[in-house]
Parts: C-alpha cells; sequence; structure tokens
C-alpha cells in the first residue's frame, strides 16, 4: 500500500507538470495570433507607422533602449516608486483592517471614514498631494500609498470576518489565549483574503504610477512613455506599454505562487476541464 502511494507521488507531480506546461501553451495562442495579425497590418502598409509601428519594429526600440541603459534607468525609478507606495499605503492597510476586523470599537471609530475616503478617485486628490507636497518623489509615493491602501484594507477586513464563529467557540472551549485566537485561527482563515488584497492592492500601485509619474517627472516608465508622445514616437510608448503589464503580471504571479505554498492545505474549485 505504502509503495503504491509513493509510485504515485512522481506520476500526480508529472501531470500537475503537464497541466501547468498546457496551459502556458494555450495562453500564448492568443497574443501570438494578435502579433501575427498586427506584423501583417503593419507590414502592408494599410496602417501608418506612427499610428500602429510592427512589432519587429517594437522590438528593435526595445533593444536599443536596453543597450543604451535609458530602459533599465526609468525601470529601477518606477519599481522604487511602485514598491515604497505600496509598502507604506499596504503596510498601513494591513495594521488598520486587522484592528477594525478584530475590534468592534475600532470599526466604530475608523471604518465609517475609510469607506468615504475610498470612494475619493485618485485623481482627485492629486492636486492637492502637488500643493502639500510639491513635485518631489514623496508626493509621487503617497499617491501611490493612497491608491494601493483601499483594496488591502478592505480584503484583510473582510478575510477577518468571514472567519468562521464556530471555530471560535472552539477555541474558547479550548481556553486559546487571544495571541493564539489571532495566530492560530484568525490569520490561517483570512490570509487568502489578505493575499487577493495584496495582488489587488499591487496591480492598483503599478496604475497610479502613471498618474504619479506625470506629477512634473523627468524619470521613470511613465515619463517616458509622456516623452515619446510629444515627440510621436509610438513604438516607444508600446514599449512602455509592454513594461508595465509584464512587471505588472510579474509581481501578481509572484503573489499567485505565494497562495500557493501558503495556502495548499485548501481545497478549492478550480474550474472544470
Amino acid at each position: 500500500m505504502v509503495r503504491a502511494q509513493a509510485l504515485n507521488k512522481p506520476i500526480a507531480g508529472g501531470k500537475k507538470a503537464k497541466k501547468s506546461s498546457a496551459a502556458w501553451g494555450k495562453g500564448l495562442v492568443f497574443p501570438l495570433l494578435v502579433i501575427i495579425i498586427w506584423q501583417i497590418v503593419s507590414s502592408s502598409g494599410l496602417v501608418s507607422v506612427t499610428v500602429l509601428p510592427s512589432p519587429l519594429q517594437i522590438v528593435s526600440t526595445f533593444y536599443q533602449l536596453i543597450i543604451s541603459g535609458v530602459l533599465l534607468e526609468h525601470l529601477q525609478i518606477s519599481i522604487y516608486r511602485a514598491a515604497a507606495g505600496f509598502l507604506l499605503g499596504g503596510g498601513i492597510a494591513l495594521i488598520l483592517g486587522f484592528l477594525v476586523g478584530f475590534s468592534k470599537q475600532f470599526e466604530s471609530y475608523l471604518d465609517p471614514t475609510m469607506q468615504m475616503l475610498r470612494t475619493i478617485p485618485s485623481l482627485a486628490v492629486t492636486p492637492l498631494f502637488i500643493l502639500w507636497f510639491g513635485l518631489d518623489e514623496l508626493s509621487k509615493i503617497l499617491l501611490i500609498a493612497f491608491a494601493s491602501f483601499f483594496p488591502l484594507y478592505v480584503n484583510t477586513y473582510n478575510g477577518i470576518r468571514s472567519v468562521d464563529m464556530k471555530l471560535f467557540e472552539v477555541a474558547q472551549v479550548l481556553e486559546f489565549s487571544r495571541w493564539k485566537k489571532v495566530t492560530k485561527l484568525i490569520l490561517p482563515s483570512a490570509l487568502g483574503h489578505i493575499l487577493v488584497g495584496i495582488r489587488l492592492s499591487l496591480g492598483i500601485a503599478w496604475l497610479s504610477l502613471v498618474v504619479a509619474e506625470l506629477m512634473g517627472s523627468s524619470s521613470g516608465v511613465g515619463y517616458m512613455i509622456m516623452d515619446a508622445r510629444q515627440f510621436s514616437q509610438t513604438d516607444k510608448v508600446f514599449v512602455g506599454i509592454i513594461i508595465f503589464g509584464v512587471v505588472g503580471k510579474l509581481t501578481d504571479s509572484l503573489v499567485r505562487l505565494l497562495e500557493k505554498k501558503l495556502l495548499k492545505w485548501q481545497t478549492n474549485f478550480e474550474g472544470v476541464e
């Protein structure tokens, strides 16, 4: 019996690997089809190069920007701004979301204000941030922090409040201390919601980065895009857009990988074949 189970493990691992590679293959079909059609349309001259440069031209521009070091310089600054804003906004969101979710007193005092602020668009507070903090790095980081705060706050709060009350009753019978309730009961149960909040906050951080880099910036991928637009360098604009998409996807994939490792004890519906 034990030998049979041992033999089944590598087979199961092989099946998972095949499914993963098959999923990647299927995911590439549509982008490749779009790129082929795009190249054909661009090469035929039906559309102006200024309006829609060919994929090969975009790749060539991408390569030139990498070789010159311009792209890496802009990308490093953008990653720093997005990471600093996310860590600041996300850190505060985790603390407040946990306090409000765990305590009715904190909920009464803080949550109404948080829910009101959540409805204010980032673009609406941009002029205020410029007036308060100027056009330095601080205003950009704070704007990203403001935008990335709310998805993680709401998901942390909802994750804690979605913990099954029956588990609390069991913890009460077992005489768990408050610390043990938090570490053994609340955090494991709310972790799925918190990780979803992190994914959403990271996405919002990248979206708000573009707005932040329009605030009198002289560096960053967002600035590079706006500078290219002024000189009608559409291929350079596409390079910036692709960079945002690729880095955003990589950060999202890292969080999803973290989800799989931390939540492997959960058995969730994964869709039908």
